[in-house]
């Protein structure tokens, strides 16, 4: 898919080229014409009534009732005339990042594997009690998901001071090298490339049919601005996730409000949890980082659920919200049985279920397999420094 967009981003600038070559030259002026009304009279509606959906969502089984609500809806909200209508402004589509657009099965959350590594791994890092025991649950309880009640908040509040102190570019960098490791439970894939084909084809979809697309994360933004580079094209600021408090490296005790930040200043990571971006927060973060309400939403958990019913009621236009269930248990770690139940759940609630199992052809890539075996507990076994 990345190199899908490259190549049409490519195709565009190579057209402009020949297209100013002609102009300059003089050659092929009635061409040019004909060219130039062309663009001019080509509207975005019209580009996109020209997407081939089975080459849009080859990853997709084409019969999948999730996959027909979101071409018809989508349809329906872009043709001009249409009771529907939205205008492109107001086009806006949020979605979950772990378990929505990547994986989230390897065998816990991305973010737990990264705490995990700086406590464990991380030569030079030497977490405090506190942080060292939250990195025995999740050593212990990461493989069967037996973690304690509040783990949400547990993990949150150990991550910000495992990573304070750290800049931002050292903390990217971080990230980025977790990034190209083999990811457990799996073989033919790193970190950086466990995503969801499926959806990453949704993503590109609503691009080409002028949406904006915001990820809002209970991840912290800065991995997920690291995690997504480069596969989902969306700008930095289209990242909402967790946040701790940022300072300058020459601040020390003075509140900002009385720091100037001088040239040889860097932006540090502390302590200091501003916010778990869940449930309720992320409808608070999204009115006051958007600052409109979502026509569509994305995700698969509870997690998501307030942000979904923020988008589909008390909603002036048509709106829509999908949750993905993690049901395919032969590609993934899902669970059958759970998803019958989950899909129940979630179609009482209002939402269009995708389902793992039967709406993707494929989950990673067809060079991805399931091993049905973690090193996780090998990996982070011992306390630290024994």
């Amino acid at each position: 898919m990345k190199n899908n967009k490259k190549f049409r981003r490519l195709s565009k600038v190579t057209a402009f080229v020949l297209l100013l070559v002609l102009l300059l030259t003089g050659c092929g002026n009635q061409s040019s014409q004909t060219s130039e009304s062309a663009l001019a009279n080509n509207t975005p509606a019209e580009r996109n009534s020209d997407i081939n959906i089975e080459d849009a969502f080859s990853y997709w089984n084409q019969e999948a009732p999730s996959l027909k609500v979101l071409t018809d809806y989508v349809k329906g909200v872009t043709e001009e005339g249409s009771s529907d209508f939205i205008p492109p402004e107001d086009r806006v589509a949020v979605f979950d990042m772990d378990g929505t657009v990547c994986g989230e099965l390897f065998p816990t959350y991305f973010e737990y594997y990264l705490l995990a590594y700086r406590i464990f791994q991380d030569p030079t890092y030497t977490p405090d009690e506190e942080v060292l025991e939250v990195g025995k649950i999740l050593r212990d309880c990461g493989v069967d998901h037996s973690f304690p009640d509040g783990m949400d908040m547990i993990h949150a509040k150990a991550a910000a001071k495992a990573y304070a102190g750290m800049t931002l570019s050292e903390f990217e960098n971080f990230v980025t090298e977790a990034l190209v490791r083999d990811v457990d439970g799996f073989q033919g894939m790193t970190y950086g490339e466990a995503f969801y084909l499926p959806m990453i084809q949704v993503v590109d979809y609503l691009q080409d049919n002028d949406f904006k697309v915001f990820i809002v994360s209970g991840s912290d933004r800065f991995i997920c601005r690291a995690f997504l580079e480069g596969t989902i094209d969306i700008p930095d600021e289209n990242f909402i996730g967790m946040d701790v408090q940022l300072e300058a490296t020459g601040q020390g005790e003075t509140d900002g409000l009385n720091y100037v930040f001088s040239a040889g200043d860097d932006l540090v990571r502390t302590d200091k949890l501003l916010i778990k971006n869940l449930k309720t927060n992320k409808v608070l973060q999204i009115a006051q980082e958007i600052g409109h309400q979502p026509v569509l939403s994305f995700g698969n958990s509870s997690g998501d659920v307030s942000m979904h019913n923020y988008t589909i009621n008390d909603n002036k236009y048509k709106s829509a919200a999908f949750m993905l269930v993690a049901d395919d248990e032969e590609r993934d770690y899902g669970n059958q049985s759970k998803g019958e139940e989950l899909k129940t759940k979630w179609e009482e609630n209002g939402f269009n279920v995708i389902s793992m199992k039967n709406d993707f052809l494929t989950i990673y890539g067809d060079q991805v397999k399931k091993t049905g075996t973690f090193r996780w507990a090998e990996e982070f076994r011992g306390d630290y420094n024994e």
